[in-house]
């Protein structure tokens, strides 16, 4: 067969069945994505003959004499097709990962395809973007800015490798082929709770290809947990690489490595498990009550109550909450549940192994290389120095990539092999072995004066862990922002982390905090209706104040910075927004229309140690050189780096090379999660350069004989008096005396500040059918200083759109033995374009930040009021109070009737 790729001929056999995007790749077309294999994503997407197609579920021999072009072939860097150059600009990405299909499908809308995008970019999924940079760069808005030298924070500029990014040249994990290199896939459990007694690897072994069967008798039998936090001690140890007890339906039970994909898979199925089935139990309830299943027992050092399935319990209380119900002219007691969410990241988990001079590589989709690094260390008792661990651009985390959950494997087969060996997760093992979101079930009463005065605040939380306790305890605590919001002189909060036979739950945006916001909010909502009071006037009087102790589970001191009233400003916006938005027109007939608000407050940084270590160093090409360990995956972290940077070093962003996420060339970093790759390693990025310059100010004053003082940085020189001295001249200088331009410098988690946003919504529902449309959305949120706006809006709308999901459509469906029935983005459902609204960001500029040039991460609090607000919108629209997310259609409806007022779903 012959085909023509992007202008070149090539005389190739497709393998039988091989669809047309593994055929593209192996020809080194890496721009075409795999996010689904379904043809549900689009990030596949390239032209056959100029028509784009899903290359995933396009057969390879459908392309045999036809015009073939992907990503690669339709601009470059110093041409770029028209679309190519829009996306740069709006900018119309964030992770990139989806970008690529994006750029092929709209490069061929015509004009009545612009005016229906809803329909024309149905087949092309975002999870990072809420889609509103999308439509701007598909309508050829520019939102991109330049930047003088030392003016880049504050302005709009583009993120350093957005040339890459759309055209294709950006390499995310699985970018790359090496020679000889072997494939790994996994064999996953059919029950929620078994023994093995047995494994019979022979005939998995005599298919061809195979090389290795790996089961628990062959991997160290070490306990770790796969959750990354630098104190490892906040998450029980309580997983093996394999096992021979499964705890859930789709854990591990081998793992097979073959020299390809399918010869993998084939091995899997061959293989021969003898299991003795265990009692189960799924309900965190039932999994307390006496007589439950124990999942763990007391083989686990590390549960709080391992005979209950308890990992981790919290009591506290403030105050006498029964005084303070007792002192209340109104109580209001509710049960709100929410589920399990997965983070549909396009790229799923994966990793490649290799040895190189006698030490392991392992190239990761993980947001902490350097905590995978020290995990894997610890796993296969390595020196430090004979292990690198490193990331190219990651495509979305969300959380979910704060775990090592594939790079153990690869590692394990490489050391064993001494091959290059690669692990990439299928869309269906990222629902059903990915750690989602906690399910929770949260009982919230409130006790009220008349005039809305708070007298007694008391949350019991039970929150799902699963079969494994990664990050059980730490979203436990973090649930405490929901209730340090209000201020309240008896507060009570009791919470449990609970083992059962489900897939362990884990790190997802908000991070423990988005379940408890669910339920806070909408029980405040409930209170200021049973007090005939305003809901916005009800948190403006409750809400904690400046200087006020930020109090959820004990009044000891703490180290958050809380100086303004950002919180108030934020109200006071949306209020006024939503009061110039009234007059909105409905849909018409048959459609109720309801307002709903809420609030949200969450610190800069995670209370356990956070660190991160940045090196800046001027090169002889006069180019600044900065290193730091934070991993790019859509937050955005990069481009900010660089500005604060560039506006320390008095340049541009043009002269800042980056260097990032590799525990060969970067310092240690705990990771981009929490918010923290802003505050943390910004710090740790501003402090470096600060000293570079300080460095190069005071060589420049020796030399020039002029005072410091007089001495300013510019662009490629520094401004001595009348003097100006070239960099070129300084660095010569330097290197004829054996001094470098160079600095390194550390920062910690410590001080924290806050962040505070509220969100509103005015909402259609659809008396009938129970249909909700959004007619306006709106989110204020304290940013303090602004180094990027564009971003921040950016990422304001990706956090609503991902709540919006979470709230209306996304449902983890799970069936009676505790298996995920719908494990795939087409009946999983994230929000495709038509889902999502365009959402009004209103910034407050607060100054008591203790984060870089004053700024706070915005990355992560976004998400936290939206799933209340809607819920509240919609209790507006109906009377009727639904406690349950997410908010279906059918749920919806099963509650609605004429003749309803008020009930609970």
């Amino acid at each position: 067969m012959t085909y023509t790729v992007n202008g070149n001929r090539f005389d190739e056999e497709p393998e039988p069945g091989q669809c047309l995007r593994t055929f593209l790749r192996s020809l080194g077309c890496f721009g075409v994505k795999k996010g689904c294999d379904a043809g549900d994503c689009g990030a596949c997407t390239v032209w056959l003959d100029g028509d784009p197609v899903h290359s995933c579920i396009t057969p390879a021999f459908r392309a045999d004499g036809r015009e073939v072009t992907t990503i690669e072939g339709l601009g470059s860097v110093g041409s770029l097709h028209p679309m190519q150059r829009q996306f740069r600009d709006a900018p119309g990405f964030q992770c990139g990962f989806c970008t690529a299909g994006m750029i092929m499908t709209s490069a061929t809308f015509t004009e009545a395809q612009k005016k229906d995008l809803p329909r024309a970019l149905k087949g092309n999924l975002c999870r990072c973007t809420g889609y509103r940079g999308i439509e701007d760069a598909v309508m050829g808005v520019v939102g991109v800015e330049s930047a003088a030298p030392g003016k880049a924070v504050g302005a709009s500029v583009g993120a350093p490798a957005a040339n890459d990014v759309v055209t294709g040249r950006a390499e995310f994990t699985m970018d790359t082929h090496i020679d000889g290199m072997l494939h790994l896939k996994v064999l996953h459990s059919p029950h929620a709770h078994a023994r093995i007694v047995s494994i019979d690897k022979r005939a998995a072994l005599a298919v061809p290809g195979v090389q290795r069967v790996y089961t628990w008798e062959d991997v160290p039998r070490r306990r770790f947990t796969t959750a990354i936090h630098t104190d490892h001690l906040v998450d029980p140890d309580d997983t093996y690489i394999l096992d021979d007890t499964v705890r859930f339906v789709g854990q591990r039970v081998a793992a097979v490595l073959a020299d390809t994909v399918g010869a993998a898979e084939e091995g899997c199925r061959r293989i021969a498990v003898e299991y003795e089935a265990l009692p189960a139990v799924f309900d965190p309830e039932e999994a307390m009550a006496d007589g439950a299943p124990q999942l763990h027992g007391a083989e686990d050092p590390f549960a709080r109550d391992p005979v209950r399935n308890i990992l981790l319990e919290i009591h506290s209380h403030i105050g006498d909450v029964d005084a303070g119900f007792a002192a209340a002219d109104v109580i209001h007691e509710g049960t709100y549940s929410s589920p399990r969410v997965q983070h549909a990241h396009l790229e799923t988990h994966g990793s490649i192994a290799w040895m190189d001079d006698g030490r392991l590589n392992v190239r990761t989709s993980s947001q902490s290389p350097s905590i995978a690094k020290v995990k894997l260390a610890y796993l296969f008792a390595l020196r430090p120095d004979q292990l690198r661990v490193f990331c190219k651009r990651v495509g979305g985390g969300f959380g979910g990539k704060q775990e090592v959950i594939s790079e153990d494997l690869v590692a394990l087969a490489t050391l064993d092999t001494g091959r290059p060996v690669s692990f990439e997760y299928t869309r269906e093992e990222e629902f059903t072995t990915a750690s989602p979101r906690h399910p929770m079930t949260l009982t919230v009463k409130l006790g009220a004066k008349a005039d809305g005065r708070l007298t007694a605040f008391q949350v019991r939380n039970v929150s799902n862990t699963g079969a494994y306790g990664n990050h059980g305890g730490e979203t436990l605590y973090a649930g405490g922002a929901a209730v340090m919001l209000y201020r309240c002189p008896n507060k009570k909060y009791d919470a449990y982390s609970v083992y059962t036979n489900t897939v362990p739950s884990g790190a997802l945006r908000g991070y423990g905090m988005t379940q408890p916001a669910f339920a806070v909010e909408s029980a405040m909502d409930e209170l200021a209706r049973a007090l005939h009071l305003d809901p916005l006037e009800l948190r403006r009087r409750n809400i904690v104040r400046p200087g006020e102790p930020l109090v959820a589970m004990h009044e000891g001191p703490d180290d958050v910075a809380f100086t303004e009233d950002g919180l108030q400003q934020c109200i006071d916006l949306v209020d006024g927004a939503l009061a110039r938005t009234a007059d909105a027109s409905s849909p018409g007939d048959g459609w109720l229309v309801g307002v709903g608000v809420a609030s949200s407050l969450h610190e800069t940084a995670p209370p356990t140690e956070h660190i991160s270590e940045a090196w800046v160093t001027l090169g002889d090409d006069l180019v600044y050189e900065v290193a730091v360990g934070t991993v790019e995956f859509g937050e955005g972290t990069s481009t900010a780096h660089v500005q604060i940077a560039a506006h320390q070093l008095g340049t541009t962003p043009s002269r800042i090379r980056l260097v990032q996420s590799d525990t060969d060339r970067t310092g240690f970093d705990t990771g981009a999660f929490a918010s923290a790759g802003l505050f943390v390693a910004g710090n740790a990025v501003l402090r470096a350069a600060n000293a570079v310059r300080d460095r190069i100010l005071e060589f420049a004053a020796a030399h020039t004989g002029v005072h410091l003082v007089m001495c300013s940085m510019d662009d490629d020189g520094v401004v001595c008096g009348d003097q100006r001295v070239s960099l070129a001249e300084l660095v010569a200088l330097a290197r004829a005396r054996g001094i470098r331009f160079t600095a390194a410098r550390k920062a910690y988690g410590s001080p924290r500040s806050v962040v505070s946003n509220t969100q509103g919504f005015r909402i259609a529902v659809h008396r009938v059918t129970g249909e909700i449309r959004v007619l306006y959305s709106v989110q204020a949120t304290d940013a303090a200083v602004v180094i990027n706006p564009a971003q921040v809006r950016g990422q304001v709308e990706g956090g609503v759109a991902q709540g919006i999901g979470f709230a209306l459509t996304e449902n983890y469906q799970v069936d009676a033995d505790g298996a995920m029935v719908n494990p795939n983005l087409r009946n999983y459902r994230i929000p495709a374009y038509a889902d999502v609204p365009r959402t009004e960001v209103l910034l407050v500029y607060s100054a008591d930040s203790v984060g870089p040039m004053r700024s706070k991460g915005m990355a992560e609090c976004c998400i936290n009021p939206v799933a209340p607000a809607l819920a509240n919108a919609l209790h507006d629209a109906t009377g009727v109070r639904y406690r349950a997310l997410p908010l279906t259609p059918e749920r919806i409806f099963s509650q609605l009737s004429e003749s309803q007022s008020v009930q609970t779903a």
